[in-house]
């Protein structure tokens, strides 16, 4: 993976200390550091005034900068490069001014290490990187606010305005919105035409804390009326204490002035269709029912004043009154009527098959402003062909959903379980003359077997130096693809710790650290056993430290004697992502020539079946020792046939992971 490149401008006038800096950033395992040095403020911004810089480091005591003055200077110069400042004193006080005017960290000389250089740096860019995101979204979020054609606002519970848009100040006849905050106070009294109307309004959010669509007349600055729509949620504090209303307002005057027109233009037709035998309807643009004769409201079971204004879902199942509007639609939008048999479910009463003639309403211009719709019941000359159609196009589709879904599922799981393939080594280093087998001092072979399409065991082999290896083996509570997405969580883990893999008990810590910061949100425990050990072929010592890990063999050639690798003081350490503040001590051991280390996971012994009692760590310690001189790989293999061959259906029941380190030396 190509390493990421940060240019870091040091200034700093004690040239030793900047070598120190330098030294610290080269080598780094995922960043390359390109940094610059100047020895003096006026250098430094000269160079900003350039480019090309992705973070400062400011030493604060420098001749010239005179504290937090010189920060103020780079700052200004470069206000979109973050700065991290240094002094040589500890100084809270002097840490906190700087964090408060934008520095985004502060180190003490004497107390900076290199993993800790680094980290702040990365860090520091990182959280630059959001403050400047957050800074654009706000700016995006003032621009739709001050834009926007709907009126925008903030209220007391009392209805004195907090903030407004432009948008609103118009629609209420202010100059502005400061002019609006500063003039309307008191909405109940001073906006509403109704006395009451606020009370409305307080009483629906008290009931459900939002308001949607509700309509009112209200006083514009100069006293004329008009219509508005309002969408308002209450804003509540975390002891659910009411904070404020904010909303927003549409005109609806012309709409408002529009239906009363129509209302009145229909009052005749009205009178014409009332007493036909023929269910008549008609609907506005939006879908809403305009009219209904006396026949439709028998057949709906309501009143008309409880369908004027409602659609097809107040009254039918939602398939049923999808399919009615978009055949509604179809006559709007090209004028054509459209005669069918459709479907129809009165609310009270059996399914009815009815002819059905729906054609286009025209206003006096010619424009279409809604539809009129006609239909009779055939129930008993189609009930019987339209069940049997509709069940087949049911099985059909049901069928072909059912084909997609296996066909993604097996895609996504075959990718998935490539990906894992990937990520287990393939080939291993060699110790302690890189590339040259044949004088190899540490022989590696595994076995890697997931019990499904992807597994929740993991390995690694590290080359710490030319005569230290490191080996690594956990596994992740559960397999499947909940365990492979932690297993691959762990793998980026170990891969960032590098720094700390010269000690095992180090390195455990802080993965379980950084385990439980990741996985404290999941609402599923989930917890991973870890081994590692590291090798050391100049002192011939074995460093290790064990996370709940079911403890590896040491099979010792030398004296025919195979046993466990115990822990530390011989105590048991829980397992990584379940406790915060867990440490794991590290043990050590003086290794043996032609010493074999098998590490696993306990898959290995987990049987289902008759004979599961059998299979357990002194099951394993034993099938060891009766094959102490036989190849590495040749172990692995009959283990494996031997589990499955005691299995219920001779397959594994849990991932298998074995690692085996032969000493050549």
């Amino acid at each position: 993976m190509e390493q990421e490149t940060i240019r870091l401008l040091l200034v700093e006038d004690v040239s030793k200390f900047a070598r120190v800096i330098e030294g610290m950033l080269t080598g780094t395992s995922r960043v390359k550091f390109e940094v610059t040095w100047v020895p003096n403020l006026a250098e430094g911004l000269e160079r900003l005034t350039h480019g090309g810089t992705d973070i400062v480091l400011l030493d604060l005591s420098l001749a010239g900068c005179e504290g937090l003055a010189g920060f103020d200077k780079v700052r200004a110069r470069a206000p979109h490069v973050p700065i991290i400042v240094l002094s040589s004193l500890d100084d809270e006080a002097l840490a906190l001014r700087a964090v408060n005017r934008g520095a985004q960290d502060h180190l003490v000389k004497g107390q900076i290490d290199s993993p800790l250089l680094a980290r702040s740096i990365r860090y520091s860019i990182e959280r630059h990187r959001a403050e400047e995101a957050l800074y654009r979204a706000e700016e995006k979020y003032r621009s739709i606010f001050e834009n926007t054609v709907e009126g925008i606002f903030q209220t007391t519970a009392n209805g004195d305005y907090l903030s407004a848009n432009s948008a609103l100040a118009r629609i209420y006849g202010y100059a502005d919105s400061e002019e609006l905050i500063r003039n309307l106070t008191d909405v109940g009294s001073r906006l509403y035409v109704n006395p009451g109307r606020r009370a409305d309004f307080v009483r629906l959010m008290d009931q459900n804390d939002v308001v949607t669509d509700f309509e009112s007349e209200v006083r514009r600055r100069d006293g004329t009326v008009i219509w508005i729509s309002e969408n308002v949620r209450a804003v509540r504090g975390a002891d659910h204490r009411l904070l404020f209303y904010e909303g927003t307002v549409q005109d609806i005057t012309a709409r408002k002035r529009a239906e009363q027109q129509i209302r009145d233009s229909e009052a005749l037709y009205h009178s014409l269709v009332e007493n036909l035998p023929q269910n008549i309807l008609r609907k506005d643009l939006q879908e809403r029912f305009t009219f209904a004769n006396h026949r439709f409201c028998a057949t709906l079971g309501r009143p008309l004043e409880e369908i004027l204004g409602r659609t097809d879902f107040d009254f039918f199942p939602a398939e049923l009154a999808t399919k009615y509007q978009q055949d509604d639609r179809r006559v709007m939008e090209t004028g054509e009527p459209f005669e069918t048999v459709e479907e129809y479910q009165p609310p009270y009463g059996e399914k009815l098959y009815v002819n059905v003639v729906k054609s286009p309403v025209h206003d006096a211009d010619g424009n279409i402003i809604g539809l009129q719709g006609i239909f009779w019941d055939i129930t008993e000359k189609r009930r019987a062909e339209e069940a049997a159609r509709k069940a087949n196009l049911e099985l059909a589709r049901s069928r072909e959903e059912l084909r997609l879904k296996n066909e993604q599922m097996e895609e996504d799981l075959h990718m998935a379980r490539e990906i894992q393939q990937a990520i287990i080594p393939q080939s291993y280093p060699c110790f302690p003359k890189p590339g040259d087998p044949e004088k190899n001092a540490l022989e590696f072979c595994h076995r890697y077997i997931p019990s499904g399409a992807v597994g929740g065991d993991f390995f690694n082999v590290l080359a710490l130096s030319n005569t230290k290896a490191g080996v690594f083996v956990c596994d992740v509570m559960g397999h499947g693809v909940q365990s492979a997405l932690v297993t691959a969580i762990v793998r980026a883990l170990v891969e960032e710790l590098t720094p700390l893999a010269m000690d095992p008990g180090q390195l455990l810590s802080q993965l379980n650290r950084d385990l439980r910061i990741i996985l404290r949100e999941s609402r599923t425990p989930l917890f991973t056993t870890a081994f590692y050990l590291v090798v050391d072929l100049e002192s011939r010592v074995v460093r290790y430290a064990n996370a709940g890990h079911p403890k590896p063999l040491v099979l010792r050639r030398s004296t025919n004697e195979v046993h466990l690798l115990n822990n530390f003081g011989k105590k048991s350490n829980p397992a990584l992502g379940l406790f915060d503040a867990t440490t794991y001590p590290s043990a050590e051991m003086t290794m043996g020539p032609e010493d074999v280390f098998l590490l696993f996971t306990d898959g290995l012994y987990d049987v289902s079946g008759p004979n599961e009692d059998a299979y357990d760590p002194d099951w394993l310690l034993g099938a060891v020792q009766k094959r102490l001189h036989l190849p590495v790989e040749v172990i692995f293999d009959e283990l494996v046939a031997e589990v499955k061959g005691a299995s219920e259906n001779g397959a594994l029941a849990d991932d298998v992971c074995l690692v085996g380190m032969e000493v050549k030396l």
